[in-house]
Protein backbone atom coordinates (compact mmCIF):
# COMPACT_ATOMS: atom_id res chain seq x y z
CA UNK A 1 0.00 0.00 0.00
CA UNK A 2 2.98 2.30 0.40
CA UNK A 3 3.82 1.99 -3.30
CA UNK A 4 2.36 4.19 -6.03
CA UNK A 5 -1.32 3.48 -6.57
CA UNK A 6 -1.15 0.61 -4.07
CA UNK A 7 0.41 -1.61 -6.76
CA UNK A 8 3.45 -3.73 -5.94
CA UNK A 9 6.15 -2.64 -8.35
CA UNK A 10 8.72 -5.37 -7.87
CA UNK A 11 9.25 -8.83 -9.31
CA UNK A 12 8.75 -11.37 -6.52
CA UNK A 13 10.42 -14.79 -6.40
CA UNK A 14 9.14 -17.63 -4.24
CA UNK A 15 9.84 -21.33 -3.82
CA UNK A 16 7.39 -24.11 -3.02
CA UNK A 17 8.83 -27.35 -1.62
CA UNK A 18 6.59 -30.38 -1.67
CA UNK A 19 5.77 -33.79 -3.10
CA UNK A 20 6.42 -32.40 -6.59
CA UNK A 21 9.98 -31.26 -5.74
CA UNK A 22 11.02 -27.62 -5.52
CA UNK A 23 9.27 -25.16 -7.81
CA UNK A 24 10.47 -21.56 -8.13
CA UNK A 25 7.83 -18.99 -9.00
CA UNK A 26 8.66 -15.59 -10.45
CA UNK A 27 5.76 -13.22 -9.94
CA UNK A 28 5.36 -10.42 -12.48
CA UNK A 29 2.41 -8.15 -12.03
CA UNK A 30 -0.74 -8.17 -14.10
CA UNK A 31 -1.33 -4.43 -13.95
CA UNK A 32 -1.31 -2.77 -17.38
CA UNK A 33 1.59 -0.47 -16.39
CA UNK A 34 4.11 -3.31 -16.20
CA UNK A 35 4.64 -4.43 -19.83
CA UNK A 36 8.45 -4.53 -19.55
CA UNK A 37 8.24 -6.58 -16.34
CA UNK A 38 6.04 -9.20 -18.03
CA UNK A 39 8.34 -9.36 -21.08
CA UNK A 40 11.40 -9.86 -18.84
CA UNK A 41 9.52 -12.46 -16.78
CA UNK A 42 8.66 -14.48 -19.90
CA UNK A 43 12.32 -14.49 -20.99
CA UNK A 44 13.57 -16.03 -17.73
CA UNK A 45 10.92 -18.72 -17.24
CA UNK A 46 10.74 -22.37 -18.26
CA UNK A 47 6.94 -22.51 -17.93
CA UNK A 48 4.57 -19.52 -17.92
CA UNK A 49 1.56 -19.62 -15.58
CA UNK A 50 -1.11 -17.35 -17.04
CA UNK A 51 -3.31 -16.24 -14.14
CA UNK A 52 -6.91 -15.38 -15.04
CA UNK A 53 -9.37 -14.30 -12.35
CA UNK A 54 -12.69 -16.07 -12.90
CA UNK A 55 -14.62 -12.92 -12.04
CA UNK A 56 -12.58 -10.66 -14.41
CA UNK A 57 -11.94 -12.86 -17.42
CA UNK A 58 -9.20 -12.24 -19.96
CA UNK A 59 -7.94 -8.67 -19.64
CA UNK A 60 -5.75 -6.76 -22.17
CA UNK A 61 -2.68 -7.39 -20.01
CA UNK A 62 -3.53 -11.12 -19.94
CA UNK A 63 -3.44 -11.14 -23.75
CA UNK A 64 -0.13 -9.29 -23.56
CA UNK A 65 1.29 -11.89 -21.12
CA UNK A 66 0.18 -14.68 -23.51
CA UNK A 67 1.95 -12.89 -26.39
CA UNK A 68 5.16 -12.49 -24.33
CA UNK A 69 5.10 -16.21 -23.48
CA UNK A 70 4.56 -17.10 -27.14
CA UNK A 71 7.37 -14.77 -28.26
CA UNK A 72 9.71 -16.40 -25.69
CA UNK A 73 8.54 -19.85 -26.89
CA UNK A 74 7.58 -20.84 -23.35
CA UNK A 75 4.86 -23.46 -22.70
CA UNK A 76 1.84 -22.13 -20.80
CA UNK A 77 -0.38 -23.39 -18.01
CA UNK A 78 -3.52 -21.43 -17.14
CA UNK A 79 -4.48 -20.90 -13.50
CA UNK A 80 -8.11 -19.80 -13.17
CA UNK A 81 -8.31 -18.10 -9.78
CA UNK A 82 -11.08 -16.99 -7.41
CA UNK A 83 -13.27 -20.03 -8.13
CA UNK A 84 -14.69 -19.66 -4.61
CA UNK A 85 -16.52 -16.45 -5.61
CA UNK A 86 -20.24 -16.68 -6.43
CA UNK A 87 -19.71 -15.08 -9.87
CA UNK A 88 -16.96 -17.56 -10.81
CA UNK A 89 -17.46 -19.33 -14.13
CA UNK A 90 -14.37 -21.36 -15.12
CA UNK A 91 -16.13 -22.74 -18.23
CA UNK A 92 -16.66 -19.18 -19.51
CA UNK A 93 -12.94 -18.52 -18.98
CA UNK A 94 -12.11 -21.63 -21.04
CA UNK A 95 -14.29 -20.26 -23.88
CA UNK A 96 -12.42 -16.95 -23.70
CA UNK A 97 -9.11 -18.85 -23.74
CA UNK A 98 -10.12 -20.70 -26.90
CA UNK A 99 -10.79 -17.34 -28.59
CA UNK A 100 -7.10 -16.55 -28.02
CA UNK A 101 -5.87 -19.93 -29.34
CA UNK A 102 -5.35 -21.38 -25.86
CA UNK A 103 -7.36 -24.58 -26.10
CA UNK A 104 -7.67 -26.48 -22.79
CA UNK A 105 -6.60 -30.15 -22.73
CA UNK A 106 -10.13 -31.30 -21.88
CA UNK A 107 -11.30 -29.62 -25.11
CA UNK A 108 -8.67 -31.47 -27.16
CA UNK A 109 -5.99 -28.77 -26.91
CA UNK A 110 -2.57 -28.71 -25.27
CA UNK A 111 -3.06 -26.15 -22.47
CA UNK A 112 -3.27 -27.52 -18.92
CA UNK A 113 -5.83 -25.64 -16.82
CA UNK A 114 -5.93 -25.50 -13.02
CA UNK A 115 -9.00 -23.82 -11.47
CA UNK A 116 -8.08 -22.73 -7.95
CA UNK A 117 -8.90 -20.62 -4.93
CA UNK A 118 -6.23 -18.83 -2.92
CA UNK A 119 -8.81 -18.41 -0.13
CA UNK A 120 -9.66 -22.08 0.36
CA UNK A 121 -6.54 -23.70 -1.15
CA UNK A 122 -8.68 -25.73 -3.55
CA UNK A 123 -6.83 -26.54 -6.79
CA UNK A 124 -3.34 -25.54 -5.56
CA UNK A 125 -2.18 -29.19 -5.60
CA UNK A 126 -3.51 -29.57 -9.17
CA UNK A 127 -1.51 -26.50 -10.29
CA UNK A 128 1.69 -27.88 -8.73
CA UNK A 129 0.96 -31.24 -10.38
CA UNK A 130 0.52 -29.54 -13.79
CA UNK A 131 3.82 -27.68 -13.38
CA UNK A 132 5.62 -30.85 -12.30
CA UNK A 133 4.20 -32.81 -15.26
CA UNK A 134 5.18 -30.08 -17.75
CA UNK A 135 8.70 -29.88 -16.24
CA UNK A 136 9.03 -33.68 -16.52
CA UNK A 137 7.99 -33.62 -20.19
CA UNK A 138 10.55 -30.85 -20.83
CA UNK A 139 13.20 -32.78 -18.85
CA UNK A 140 14.10 -29.65 -16.86
CA UNK A 141 17.19 -30.18 -14.73
CA UNK A 142 19.51 -27.73 -12.96
CA UNK A 143 22.97 -28.76 -11.70
CA UNK A 144 23.65 -27.51 -8.16
CA UNK A 145 27.43 -27.96 -8.23
CA UNK A 146 29.96 -25.47 -9.59
CA UNK A 147 29.86 -21.68 -9.74
CA UNK A 148 26.46 -19.99 -9.84
CA UNK A 149 25.11 -18.86 -13.19
CA UNK A 150 21.86 -16.96 -13.33
CA UNK A 151 19.98 -13.85 -14.31
CA UNK A 152 19.33 -10.59 -12.56
CA UNK A 153 15.57 -10.06 -12.43
CA UNK A 154 15.77 -6.69 -10.76
CA UNK A 155 18.42 -4.48 -9.14
CA UNK A 156 18.23 -1.49 -6.83
CA UNK A 157 20.23 0.60 -4.40
CA UNK A 158 18.92 0.19 -0.85
CA UNK A 159 19.56 2.70 1.89
CA UNK A 160 21.91 1.35 4.60
CA UNK A 161 22.53 -1.84 2.58
CA UNK A 162 23.92 -0.79 -0.80
CA UNK A 163 23.48 -2.47 -4.19
CA UNK A 164 20.91 -5.29 -4.11
CA UNK A 165 19.64 -7.64 -6.78
CA UNK A 166 16.88 -10.21 -7.11
CA UNK A 167 18.65 -13.07 -8.90
CA UNK A 168 17.40 -16.32 -10.40
CA UNK A 169 20.16 -18.95 -10.11
CA UNK A 170 19.84 -21.31 -13.08
CA UNK A 171 22.81 -23.58 -12.29
CA UNK A 172 25.40 -23.99 -9.55
CA UNK A 173 25.43 -22.57 -6.03
CA UNK A 174 25.85 -19.01 -4.80
CA UNK A 175 27.63 -18.47 -1.48
CA UNK A 176 28.39 -15.51 0.74
CA UNK A 177 31.91 -14.19 0.11
CA UNK A 178 31.95 -15.09 -3.59
CA UNK A 179 32.42 -12.42 -6.23
CA UNK A 180 29.50 -11.88 -8.59
CA UNK A 181 29.82 -10.38 -12.07
CA UNK A 182 26.86 -8.86 -13.93
CA UNK A 183 27.63 -7.15 -17.23
CA UNK A 184 30.38 -4.62 -16.36
CA UNK A 185 29.69 -4.64 -12.61
CA UNK A 186 31.18 -6.85 -9.95
CA UNK A 187 30.94 -7.12 -6.21
CA UNK A 188 31.30 -9.46 -3.28
CA UNK A 189 28.20 -11.27 -2.03
CA UNK A 190 27.62 -9.98 1.51
CA UNK A 191 24.15 -11.31 2.21
CA UNK A 192 21.68 -13.77 0.63
CA UNK A 193 17.95 -13.71 1.40
CA UNK A 194 15.31 -16.05 0.03
CA UNK A 195 11.54 -15.44 0.00
CA UNK A 196 11.31 -16.40 3.69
Amino acid sequence: ESEAGGITQHIGAYQVHGAHGTITFIDTHGHAAFTAMRAHGAQVTDIAIIVIASDDGIMPQTIEAIEHARAANVPMIVAITKIDKPAANPEDIKSQMAQHSLVPEEWGGDIMVAPLSAQTGEGIEKLLECISLQAEMMELKAPTTGPAVGRVLESRLEKNIGPCATVLIEAGSLKIGQVAVADKSLGKIRRINDDL
